[in-house]
């Protein structure tokens, strides 16, 4: 089958391009020819025809930023020019959208997330005309929702609210869903009285990850992690949900000069910079200066997250909401013990469930047991390897390319 996934952005660290790339190497496993349109390919080396990159779709063209600013930020009086121009844009990617699919002879179709989340309307809206037009079957892997995001996509025109609400997420008779968490299960049943396919985050078992060698031996070190430091790891973007400020709370509690907190990600997705600013300030005030590493800033290029995880002592992953938690799988298959919060609406009901070893904290606050807990994993290093390696048992046996393969064939007969 040839398999056509539209999404708006490819080649990341978001967890929506990182489970994607996942599918794409399944699906290719099962035998399925795959091709990709995207607003941008990030890290990714284009290989036409297989990839087409289309600005269009990305969330940071011009069209779609000024539709997010006049839909939910900077709102005009009228939201006529802002619905005439959601008609234009969505016409133009149905055409784009359309000559891709006829070009490729595309069987079957997977949006990412881009029928689900409405941070680029124009593209939901093109890619509905694009399946009621032509009728081609389509998957819609929906990995988070509108109404789950507060007041983040909410409108003061009632016409853009509607017009939400009509494309995201995409419902109609021929569509097939798949969501990442049992709480997209029963929203769809719930809601929309309509079944939807849970496939859970997942990681290759069968591939080594986070093993330290001596290419990367060094890798921390150029970074700002002196030899005898101990290395905590957040490796995620840099946005409110995260709860980095948790992390960053932790390394003060510890009070001990030798741990470094690193963080992955860039703060690219942060609007106006708000958040990052916050931590800043945060840092400043504990005087944590020299013992947090905002590793975007440093200017060291790395192929993939292997790396980050290879010299680290244990993962921080605070988060107060997520879809799933590509860093919590991550972690397991680097065998590195998790501290983690509680966080909703996934992690007690699809991940904590299965029984791994973590300090748990509950609403982010870290409690005097908990950071001794997490101190004793830090500083005992035969516990954490003990942990480590126990969660990877329980991650390889629920979370791998294995449980996903069955899932797809369920979605891709």
């Amino acid at each position: 089958m040839k398999i056509g996934i539209i999404i708006g952005r490819i080649g990341g660290i978001d967890g929506v391009a990182l489970e994607t790339s996942k599918w794409i190497d399944v699906l290719k496993k099962m035998g399925h020819k795959v091709f990709v349109i995207s607003g941008e390919f990030e890290n990714w080396k284009m290989q036409r025809p297989d990839h087409f990159l289309c600005p269009l779709l990305s969330f940071f063209s011009p069209e779609a930023k000024w539709e997010q600013r006049k839909a939910f930020f900077e709102p005009d009086k009228s939201a006529d020019n802002l619905m005439d121009h959601i008609e234009k844009v969505s016409n133009l990617i149905f055409l784009e959208l359309e000559k891709w699919v006829f070009f490729n002879k595309i069987d079957c179709l997977l949006s990412e997330n881009a029928s689900a989340l409405p941070c680029h309307i124009s593209m939901g809206v093109a890619i509905k005309k694009l399946v009621e037009k032509t009728s081609i079957p389509i998957v819609t892997h929906d990995h988070d929702f509108h109404w789950e995001r507060g007041a983040r996509y909410q409108s003061i025109h009632p016409e853009i609210n509607q017009l939400v609400s009509d494309n995201f997420p995409l419902l109609i008779p021929s569509v097939k869903h798949a969501v990442i968490n049992s709480f997209g299960v029963e929203t769809f049943k719930n809601r929309f009285n309509t079944s939807a396919v849970l496939v859970p985050n997942v990681m290759d078992f069968n591939t080594p990850f986070g093993v330290p060698t001596p290419e990367n031996e060094l890798f921390l070190r150029r970074m700002g992690v002196a030899k005898g430091e101990i290395p905590l790891l957040q490796v995620t973007r840099i946005v409110r949900r995260k709860g980095i400020e948790t992390a960053i709370s932790l390394v003060e509690k510890l009070n001990d000069k030798k741990i470094k907190l690193v963080i992955s990600g860039n703060h690219n997705d942060d609007e106006n910079n708000t958040y990052y600013n916050e931590l800043v300030d945060q840092i400043h005030d504990l005087n944590l200066t020299n013992q947090v590493i905002f590793a975007a800033e440093t200017g060291i290029n790395h192929e993939g997250l292997s790396d980050f995880y290879a010299r680290g002592r244990a993962c921080t992953y605070f988060s107060t909401y997520e879809g799933f938690g590509n860093a919590f799988i991550e972690s397991v298959l680097a065998k590195k013990p998790i501290f983690v919060n509680n966080y909703k609406p996934v992690y007690e009901q699809d991940i904590g469930c299965y029984g791994f070893k973590t300090v748990l904290i509950q609403d982010s606050v870290l409690t005097e047991k908990a950071v001794e807990d997490m101190a004793e994993v830090i500083y005992n290093t035969d516990l954490a390897q003990e942990m480590g390696e126990y969660n990877y048992e329980l991650g390889k046996k629920h979370l791998s390319f294995e449980i996903l393969e069955q899932k797809l064939n369920l979605l891709f007969p």
